[in-house]
């Protein structure tokens, strides 16, 4: 009797759930017996283990053990009941689970690297490789293939869309999108704490750090686990401080560890709001509803945060307020991306000030006047760094003795 055979005719175990039907993350912890990062089944310990020495990402060992979960419904069986089934029949069960998400509602792109690849890695983890390793076809991508088509807005058209928001909330979180460069899943793991300090201050560009530690919050937070920082640009700020003030007279003193943009989900207790974070999806709708509004149906509903992330790689890569352009290594780092080769190890990020300095270069201002504006007042800042001097108020200084020569 095969494999295949004893799969077909095991009629005492529960037929398995629909891919499409909700699994909670538990209910996949449970069924691979995994606790603490280690299994009771070996052929899924094998799989943590090699995760553990590749990434030590807890978002990619959630995601990787979700889809040999849905694997293990869909073929009724257990991890190791699956690594000794006979090769042949494994790469046809394999092929056929692939080809199933192949349906006009995911992309080629996910089915390679979202549904074929962690089952690929779970199967090498435990021994099927070189010439046990399975046959099972991917799917071509073409160049520059996307399922959904993307919208990336211009500057004037993302104030658009900020100002088509519905709440000091979204607004705020919109331009914070779009001026940090940050993720959906970074921006929804901020905490109050990260800000709180730089936003009691008189400071235009407020620091943003991304840290591991974030995917306590959000698995996904922290991208490959590379610290970072960026900044906020002046609107963003204002608009920030704009919706906490908002937020402290509606449910009180904000907690240091409450999300600095949370979910205010109307069907729970009101002094629960302000503590539970978006989700992703709902970070999604702000965007993408205030796009509709601001651009239309069909441009906006192919506006998402990730737009404003490439939004904010235009800004980067522009010419600066003041002439000229903004650093490569500055770019990489300010988008979170490890630099090539040795220029990584070299960079000096300790220099929070400077780095300030370089971010309020960037053309964020809606009209031309704005710029300007700040370079001129990013010069003044500059030249008396250090000395306690104001540089608003030697400006306003300035421009009085101006008016006091013109009139005399």
């Amino acid at each position: 009797m095969t494999s295949l055979t004893v799969v077909s005719n095991r009629e005492k175990q529960e037929k398995p759930a629909s891919r499409k039907s909700k699994v909670s993350y538990a209910d996949c912890l449970d069924f691979l017996r995994v606790r603490d990062n280690v299994s009771d089944y070996p052929s899924v310990d094998m799989l943590l283990r090699h995760l553990g020495r590749k990434t030590g990402s807890q978002s990619t060992s959630r995601y990787y053990l979700m889809r040999l979960y849905n694997f293990c419904l869909s073929t009724n069986m257990d991890p190791d009941m699956l690594i000794s089934v006979p090769k042949n029949i494994m790469e046809k069960l394999l092929q056929d689970y692939a080809d199933s998400y192949n349906d006009g509602k995911h992309s080629l792109v996910y089915i390679n690297d979202n549904v074929l690849a962690p089952l690929r890695s779970f199967f090498k983890r435990n021994g099927f490789k070189g010439v046990m390793e399975l046959d099972v076809e991917g799917y071509y991508v073409p160049p520059r293939y996307r399922k959904f088509p993307e919208y990336i807005p211009t500057k004037y058209e993302v104030y658009l869309i900020a100002d088509s928001a519905c709440s000091l909330r979204d607004r705020a979180a919109i331009l914070t999108l779009y001026s940090t460069g940050l993720r959906n899943s970074s921006l929804r793991a901020e905490c109050y704490r990260d800000v709180k300090e730089e936003l009691r201050k008189n400071i235009d560009n407020i620091f943003v750090p991304v840290y591991p530690e974030m995917k306590v919050i959000d698995p996904n937070a922290c991208k490959g686990n590379i610290p970072y920082f960026t900044f906020t640009c002046d609107e963003a700020t204002l608009a920030t401080k704009l919706y906490l003030k908002e937020k402290e007279l509606k449910y009180g003193k904000i907690e240091d560890n409450e999300p600095l943009f949370s979910s205010e989900y109307n069907q729970i207790e009101k002094k629960e709001r302000s503590a539970k974070i978006l989700s992703s999806r709902q970070l999604q709708l702000i965007v993408k509803e205030a796009a509709k509004r601001a651009l239309g149906f069909e441009r906006g509903e192919r506006v998402t945060p990730h737009c404003l992330r490439k939004a904010f790689e235009s800004v980067l890569h522009s010419e600066l307020a003041e002439g000229g352009r903004l650093d490569p290594k500055i770019q990489d780092f300010f988008m979170g991306h490890i630099l090539a080769g040795a220029r990584d190890t070299y960079f000096d990020k300790s220099k929070i000030e400077e780095l300030r300095m370089e971010y309020s270069k960037l053309s964020f201002g809606r009209v031309v006047v704005d710029n300007k504006f700040k370079v001129l007042r990013g010069a003044v800042m500059k030249a008396f760094q250090g000395t306690g001097i104001d540089p608003d108020q030697l400006m306003e200084e300035y421009v009085e003795m101006i008016k006091r020569l013109k009139k005399g």
